[in-house]
């Protein structure tokens, strides 16, 4: 199985393809052309870098991006690729991919970032893979205008938010399962075993 990590130009998404290569079967490439980037059997965008950087590198493929994951694409979008799958960022300029509606705003929170671990509230979609408390590195955070989307809760200081949002084969998460030890690996795994199957 092919799977494409959409490189923005921003962080070290060295990681991240280290988690999803201990994969079996799985062949993972980095593409920084947004439509060669549709090229795969899963769609990742990592996590790492600001939105208006990362929303300009997506903008030349950002309408075909949008069809492939309407007709079923599956995507995995960590941190800023999940913020990326909403409107738009009061962190930056540009347009996000609009699959889930909403916008993604500063947390309310006195202290921010929010770094380090913290829980999630999952539902049954995210309960089979034991997540625990997971890693989380962000200022900004989703706020969606459909609550049905939103597989999973968190809190920082009092601001609840989206830790993960999912629509068909497309799931946002606001952690980094790939900093998040076993239990992320183990979660990014279980995904790419349900977009096998």
């Amino acid at each position: 199985m092919r799977v494409t990590l959409f490189d923005y130009g921003a962080g070290n998404i060295h990681s991240l393809a280290k988690a999803l290569a201990l994969a079996p079967g799985v062949e993972v490439r980095v593409e920084e052309d947004p439509v060669r980037a549709l090229d795969t059997g899963l769609l990742v965008l990592p996590g790492v870098g600001a939105f208006g950087a990362a929303a300009a590198r997506l903008a030349p493929g950002r309408e075909r991006m949008r069809r492939a994951l309407d007709d079923g694409l599956p995507c995995l979008g960590i941190c800023l690729g999940m913020q990326l799958l909403f409107d738009g960022s009061d962190e930056g300029e540009g347009l996000g991919l609009g699959f889930f509606p909403g916008r993604v705003t500063r947390l309310s929170s006195r202290r921010v970032p929010h770094i380090g671990w913290n829980s999630v509230e999952e539902d049954t979609a995210l309960r089979e893979a034991k997540l625990g408390s997971v890693y989380y590195a962000h200022s900004f955070a989703c706020r969606t205008e459909n609550p049905g989307a939103v597989v999973g809760w968190t809190a920082h200081e009092g601001d609840r938010f989206p830790a993960a949002v999912r629509r068909g084969k497309v799931l946002g998460v606001q952690f980094h399962p790939e900093k998040s030890s076993a239990a992320g690996v183990r979660f990014v795994h279980a995904f790419l075993d349900e977009v096998r199957s």
